[in-house]
């Protein structure tokens, strides 16, 4: 059975400093395009999630906003990397195929594409250049 790579001990440095950028980017994004406005999460929220049928939506909602908001910088900070990369990804799979789930491709896309970077997340780690890295 192979090793699982952890912090990017494997990785070359261009592939580390690559790992780095992009989640960088894609923690800022999330959080000030998207979870900032969600926390706390509005009553139009709360509502829109308990009219398409979410179960307790004022919960739904903080855990969204929580994971697009918090988890966002906590992949920013390179810290609990793997996890928030779980939550996050969880939460844009809903919002792609349960909220968006009836739209077409184009309304779906970019949950999509966050989702499948908090995969290459989960999957690559945090990376050499991370907190997840100081504390090991």
């Amino acid at each position: 059975m192979k090793k699982l790579i952890f912090h990017g001990e494997s990785y070359s440095t261009s592939a580390n400093i690559g790992l780095f950028i992009f989640r960088v980017f894609i923690g800022l994004s999330m959080a000030f395009s998207h979870g900032l406005s969600k926390v706390p999460p509005s009553e139009g929220f709360i509502g829109g999630l308990g009219s398409m049928g979410f179960p307790l939506p004022e919960f739904s909602a903080w855990a969204a906003g929580l994971a697009e908001f918090a988890g966002a910088l906590l992949l920013v900070l390179g810290l609990a990397t793997r996890f928030s990369a779980v939550m996050l990804g969880f939460t844009m799979a809903v919002a792609a195929f349960v909220v968006h789930g009836a739209d077409p491709y184009a309304k779906q896309e970019m949950a999509l594409l966050y989702m499948f970077a908090c995969v290459l997340l989960f999957a690559a780690g945090s990376g050499k250049y991370s907190v997840d890295r100081l504390i090991k």
